[in-house]
């Protein structure tokens, strides 16, 4: 009976504003809450005979800026009272207090609050960082249009440099975080047939902290941005601009952020996996997020320990890196423990993902699958020992140069048999040229040559020579860029009808990866030669006789930069066109486990407790369905899924 024969009023539409109510309810808490914190740093400073506040003050040597207190005090009060007015003082703490928690929107204003559900979750993950894509990417773009012409006027070097730095971490940050809080919080669960994850509150903790850290790099630039690059070395990050007290302050959080999803993908693989599911059925990608959140468990702490002593020297005056005793190679230490193994953070996903599109789209089972998951655990052993690699210009013990060449160069074996997997997966092939399976086959052959010149920099003598270059810029991005975000559109376009009930353009899809891996290529590989001459990274100008291959690079890179608008063009058409195709089902005919429920999943993932019975991947080989779910109401009877 509907609501006009009952005759009840029916319930009215939410407005816009209401939904934007958690969000703006939580920045004006953190504005009390930075004030509290302000109120009390410059009480403290008051009480130690210190003036309350310069507005006028320097960086000197040996003085410690009161508005670099007053900030960092301010921070840490703010960032709890905004997680209390987005959501958690509604839900999580009115319930420890034992009083009744306030509802959950179940329309589309749950995405704008604390929602526990992991799809929902994962969605936010989505839209938060590939508009931090964008931002990173034009971002670059500047760089380009700056470093077009030797001696360029576009950017100041100053500017530059600041552009430079939000850059690089903003597209760490895609990197680490994209993947894992996206498509993992999304679909690992429903991979391995369980409801949500193993604490759901922690996951949506996990992810309101990044609103944290994205608003805080933006507001560093009103205290003078910063110019250190994402690594942020000392002594510069102690003696620049107080803005780098905001990266820090930002990247401490966005640690925890890091560690706490890490530690809820690790329980819930372990804990939350479905009957019949054993190691040997569990499909590739959860594999691949499972060996990710290990380093992202276990390494993460590191970076934001380096960080922190950074801003001990800043704002209490102590002695890590600077003064009588300070150690600037002690920074580089902690920094790259961290620092590399977060390379496989970035990329144990992008392979995951990569060998789960390979594998459907080449309807065969997945060549080597046992060497494949034994590479992703060989790698997560043996990244914590490759650091150095990344010192050997720095001054270190010449005595350290040899063992971690070496090591730098066997934790490549794992890397190849992943790389065997992908080629082995698609020789003899039915390939279904489909856009994820043209990214997932672009991922392949990018990552291949940053593999390949990964080498180079592994060796002591080459890489003393490439060290600063654009030969370095070049691997890195081949690696990240060419491996990480390539495998992320595939999974993009591939998840798409699931996550949204509607299909994306094939023709606009294709249209992107060709722009995308032609455009790519074509910025990215000239940068090898002109590190090989002379380029030197991180610097506004060149010399003079690279200007031709920097004007190709520059045009290269606007129009890979093009290439992004027709993503975004594909994504809205197919979000609010009425005559964008809905999404059936399973579309990909695929066989796992989130291919067997609709298109969007329910809300509890499973019509019953799915059980396992046989390979994700058993493609041409006659035997049993991945899963069969009991049917409602029957004791014995099951149906293939």
């Amino acid at each position: 009976m509907t609501a006009a024969a009952a005759g009840l009023r029916p319930a009215p539409r939410p407005s816009v504003i209401s939904g934007f109510v958690p969000i703006l309810r939580g920045l004006l808490f953190a504005v009390i809450g930075f004030g509290i914190g302000a109120v009390i740093a410059m009480g403290i400073r008051l009480a130690t005979g210190a003036q309350a506040w310069n507005p006028n003050e320097t960086s000197a040597v040996g003085t410690i800026p009161s508005t670099e207190q007053i900030v960092t005090l301010g921070f840490i009060f703010a960032v709890p009272a905004w997680l209390m007015g987005v959501g958690f003082w509604g839900t999580t703490v009115r319930q420890w207090l034992g009083y009744k928690t306030n509802s959950v929107p179940t329309d589309w204003r749950r995405y704008l609050t604390t929602s526990e559900d992991h799809k929902v979750i994962g969605l936010q993950y989505l839209s938060t960082f590939v508009v931090v894509l964008l931002v990173a990417g034009v971002g670059a773009m500047l760089m380009r249009i700056q470093l077009s012409q030797p001696a360029n006027q576009f950017l100041s070097p100053d500017v530059y440099n600041r552009i430079m730095s939000f850059h690089g971490i903003a597209m760490v940050s895609v990197a680490v975080a994209a993947v894992m809080g996206s498509f993992g919080n999304y679909f690992v669960p429903i991979m391995i047939g369980a409801r949500d994850m193993a604490y759901p509150r922690l996951n949506a903790l996990s992810f309101w902290l990044v609103p944290v850290v994205i608003v805080s790099l933006f507001l560093s630039e009103l205290l003078g941005g910063w110019d250190s690059g994402w690594t942020a070395y000392p002594p510069l990050s102690v003696r620049n601009a107080a803005g780098q007290i905001m990266f820090n302050l930002a990247i401490i959080v966005f640690g925890l952020s890091s560690i706490f999803g890490g530690i809820n993908f690790i329980v819930t693989v372990i804990k939350m996996r479905a009957p019949g599911m054993t190691w040997g059925r569990v499909p590739i990608f959860v594999w691949s997020v499972f060996a990710a959140a290990f380093l992202a468990t276990f390494f993460t702490q590191f970076f934001a320990a380096s960080l922190t002593m950074v801003l001990l020297d800043r704002v209490v005056g102590t002695n890590f890196f600077i003064g009588q005793g300070g150690a600037p190679l002690l920074y580089e230490h902690t920094f790259w423990f961290y620092s590399h193994p977060a390379v496989y953070i970035f990329v144990l996903p992008g392979f995951g993902m990569a060998l789960e599109v390979l594998a459907h789209m080449s309807r065969k089972p997945l060549f080597a699958y046992r060497w494949a998951v034994a590479a992703f655990i060989g790698i997560v052993g043996m990244s914590g020992i490759v650091w150095a690699h990344h010192m050997f210009v720095s001054g270190m013990p010449s005595a350290l140069l040899g063992p971690f060449l070496v090591t730098t160069e066997l934790i490549s074996i794992p890397t190849g048999l992943i790389f065997l997997s992908a080629l082995g997966t698609v020789w003899m092939g039915r390939l279904w040229l489909t856009t994820p399976m043209l990214f997932a086959l672009g991922f392949t052959f990018n990552f291949l040559i940053g593999g390949v010149t990964g080498i180079f920099l592994a060796d002591v003598p080459t890489d003393i020579s490439l060290h600063d270059t654009y030969f370095v810029v070049a691997h890195f991005h081949y690696t990240i860029i060419g491996g990480e975000i390539f495998a992320l559109f595939a999974a993009f376009y591939f998840w798409f009808p699931k996550m949204t009930g509607r299909m994306l353009s094939e023709r606009l899809g294709k249209l992107n990866f060709w722009m995308m891996f032609i455009f790519f290529n074509t910025t990215f590989l000239p940068m090898f030669w002109a590190g090989l001459h002379g380029m030197n990274r991180r610097i506004a100008t060149y010399q003079s006789d690279l200007a031709n291959v920097n004007l190709f690079i520059s045009i290269s890179a606007l129009l890979l930069g093009s290439s992004f608008l027709v993503f975004v063009i594909n994504v809205l058409y197919s979000l609010f066109s009425k005559r964008a195709p809905r999404a059936s089902a399973n579309p990909w005919k695929a066989r796992t486990l989130e291919w067997l429920v609709s298109s969007p999943p329910p809300v509890e993932n499973f019509p019953s407790t799915p059980i396992v019975v046989g390979s994700p991947y058993g493609y041409g080989t006659g035997g049993r369905p991945h899963a069969v779910f009991s049917i409602a109401g029957a004791s014995d009877e099951e149906v293939s899924a």
